[in-house]
């Protein structure tokens, strides 16, 4: 009986796969409106735009093992958009004027014919020493990317 407990105990840290496995990067990142510096709106959170609105996509990326991010990782954000889906590359934001930016941007203005409705997305990472991540938005369409008029 002892031993049935033990082995029932023990089953979900043995089917759990491992949160940050090496060679993993780690991605968090989020929307934001970039209209430009001391513009009104500027960087606010949003996950609902207009037709000529940009779209701010922020993002990191981390190594596990060290817990810090490389500048010359790679980050790309695939936009499925109008059937296909878009590679875009994001660049890193942090300058010497602002070290604090730690995190890579992209911007996409929604195109002025795009149809209203959830944009899908996700983001990969490759850092310099091969290691790769990926990262996708929750999937509730309240808070996905969304055109609206």
């Amino acid at each position: 009986m002892l031993a049935a407990l033990a082995i029932l105990v023990a089953m979900p840290l043995l089917a759990a796969p491992p949160q940050n496995s090496p060679g993993r990067l780690i991605l968090s990142g989020d929307l934001a409106y970039f209209f430009g510096p001391g513009k009104p709106r500027n960087c606010t959170l949003n996950n609902r735009y207009k037709r000529g609105e940009p779209v701010g996509f922020r993002m990191t990326a981390i190594d596990p093992t060290t817990g810090k991010r490389d500048r010359k990782t790679q980050l790309v954000v695939h936009l499925n958009y109008a059937g296909k889906v878009l590679d875009l590359p994001m660049r890193d934001r942090q300058t010497e004027q602002q070290p604090e930016r730690e995190f890579w941007v992209l911007k996409w203005v929604v195109p002025d014919d795009a149809p209203t409705g959830i944009v899908r997305y996700s983001v990969t990472a490759k850092d310099s020493q091969g290691h790769t991540g990926e990262w996708k938005p929750f999937e509730v369409e309240a808070s996905q990317l969304t055109i609206v008029e």
